[in-house]
């Protein structure tokens, strides 16, 4: 169940990072379409990581409050 909360959370922080511009076109690889297909790849591995690691606490969140829900069927 907490690896699913940690997957949850992960893709939640994946549309953060999405929205904050991360990923967005530049010149670090040259730009054009494969950047922007391959840009989703990096910000999804990175908002893993960050979600691995504690991220916002979203995961715990959702953890005990299915833990508790559980508990109280």
């Amino acid at each position: 169940m907490r690896d699913k909360a940690v997957a949850l959370e992960a893709e939640f922080l994946t549309e953060m990072l999405r929205h904050a511009g991360l990923g967005e076109s530049s010149t670090t690889f040259g730009g054009g379409i494969g950047e922007q297909q391959f840009a989703s790849f990096l910000r999804h591995e990175q908002a893993t990581a960050l979600a691995h690691a504690g991220g916002i606490g979203l995961a715990e969140t959702l953890f005990k409050s299915l833990e508790k829900s559980n508990h109280d069927h």
